[in-house]
């Protein structure tokens, strides 16, 4: 059932997307009276699954969920219609437009896509405001798992800065690590500050690990509920109960205890809790597993300062335009690390799959709008890219078009189409390939 939630909004996303986009190009073209000769959710080759004509142009919806397309009269486009290109230009065809004009239309794609992100963001801020952990609120410091400690961080440490920077959300410290490839850590151990370099290969390592939690929050070990044949319920032990030592070793915090636990298989351990103001030993058997079946307290306001903001929505605007702009400029400094040769983050390019698994596996409406609007981001700036078949390559060959007011001929721009379409599958296959090795080598 997860898979299928996932798979649902994935497709729903997609298509919101997909409908967007092309509708940029659509309604610029019909601006400038350009004819538009289809408007298709998803590929259609061979057949369609639903389709209809009104007017000029024919809607549908295809069966192959790789994107979608509008096909424009008098363009060299992905549907290769050399047929129509021999004819003589119409004045309702694209190559019959100024080049102002047709730029334009080029980016309107991109340009719905962007404005998407921004209408996203507006309404999430406006409905649901604004909220975070901040990185100073994190008194007990944090946990680490074994890439964090290679990195040369310990349970309990405070993470003061990054490259002397501070970092006001505290979940957004591996994304400044990765982003801004670091090479410092500041951090408070013990009342004393120290100052950690970041390993040669470290961001490498970080981006395969594919896990934001390489660090993470550490909290006192408060009982929240218990498993179904729980050792610990069947001891006597309460909900609200504070977990505070194991056989007479203080264990403050629930990684401390989860450690030292594991130490303790198989065996009748005492467990000194804290009700209310009762300190009281418990005689629990630990299974083969390790584990007493207690869930710790999960809401982390519970023990920090979770900070809010609400907008209203002339406040609202501002705030999700600027957004935006740090999406993008988050996603251009993404791409730039697949050119990395010390993270090569290629190594770690997804595919459907990826971008499927990125969906919670339950229906979450506003994790689903803050993805689909990253994704519009990711959407807009792929397309712009200047690879023929793609809405950059279209712009690239407008701009030489503009400066040397010479137009390429159809012949290269066919040529140059399908150069783009072989390069596109190429970076698809290689995508979904990285997906599916990574699925028989997990």
């Amino acid at each position: 059932m997860e898979v299928i939630i996932k798979i649902l909004q994935f497709l729903l996303s997609l298509s919101i997307l997909v409908i967007i986009h092309e509708f940029g190009h659509f309604l610029a073209a019909k601006i400038f009276k350009t004819r538009v000769e289809k408007f298709y959710l998803f590929f259609n080759p061979w057949f369609s699954i639903f389709k209809f004509q009104r007017g000029e142009t024919e809607y549908g919806i295809g069966w192959l969920p790789l994107g979608g397309y509008v096909k424009i009269s008098g363009m060299i486009d992905e549907s290769m219609d050399k047929e129509q290109m021999k004819k003589p230009p119409q004045d309702f065809e694209f190559r019959a437009k100024p080049t102002w004009q047709r730029l334009i239309i080029m980016l309107g794609g991109v340009t719905m896509n962007i404005v998407l992100a921004v209408l996203i963001y507006i309404g999430m801020l406006f409905i649901w405001g604004e909220e975070y952990l901040p990185t100073e609120s994190v008194k007990y410091g944090i946990v680490v798992d074994s890439l964090g400690a290679e990195l040369g961080l310990q349970n309990g440490d405070k993470i003061i800065s990054i490259d002397n920077e501070k970092v006001e959300n505290f979940r957004k410290i591996p994304e400044k690590l990765i982003l801004d490839e670091a090479k410092t850590i500041q951090v408070l151990r013990d009342n004393d500050q120290l100052e950690l370099e970041v390993p040669s290969g470290f961001l490498g390592r970080l981006v395969k690990h594919r896990s934001p939690n390489f660090i993470d929050v550490r909290i006192p070990f408060i009982v929240d509920r218990f498993v179904k044949d729980s050792p610990a319920r069947d001891a006597g032990m309460e909900k609200g109960d504070k977990i505070i030592g194991l056989n007479n070793t203080y264990t403050t915090y629930f990684d401390e205890f989860r450690n030292e636990i594991q130490q303790h298989k198989n065996e009748e351990v005492a467990v000194h809790i804290l009700r209310g103001s009762d300190t009281l030993v418990l005689n629990v058997s630990v299974p083969e597993a390790g584990l007493i079946g207690v869930f710790p307290v999960g809401d982390l306001s519970a023990f920090f300062e979770i900070r809010e903001r609400k907008y209203n929505i002339i406040e609202a605007v501002p705030a999700g335009i600027e957004r935006t702009y740090f999406g993008i400029g988050s996603y251009l400094k993404q791409l730039k690390l697949i050119f990395s040769p010390e993270i090569k983050a290629y190594e770690s390019v997804g595919g459907f799959i990826t971008i499927g698994n990125i969906f919670p596996a339950e229906w979450h409406w506003q994790s689903f709008w803050t993805l689909t609007a990253f994704l519009s981001i990711m959407l807009a700036i792929l397309n712009v890219l200047p690879i023929p078949a793609l809405d950059g390559g279209h712009v690239m060959f407008l701009m030489y078009e503009i400066i040397t007011r010479r137009k390429p001929s159809d012949k290269f721009m066919e040529y140059a189409q399908i150069t783009g379409m072989v390069l596109l599958f190429a970076l698809l296959i290689f995508a979904n390939g990285n997906d599916i090795f990574r699925l028989f080598n997990k």
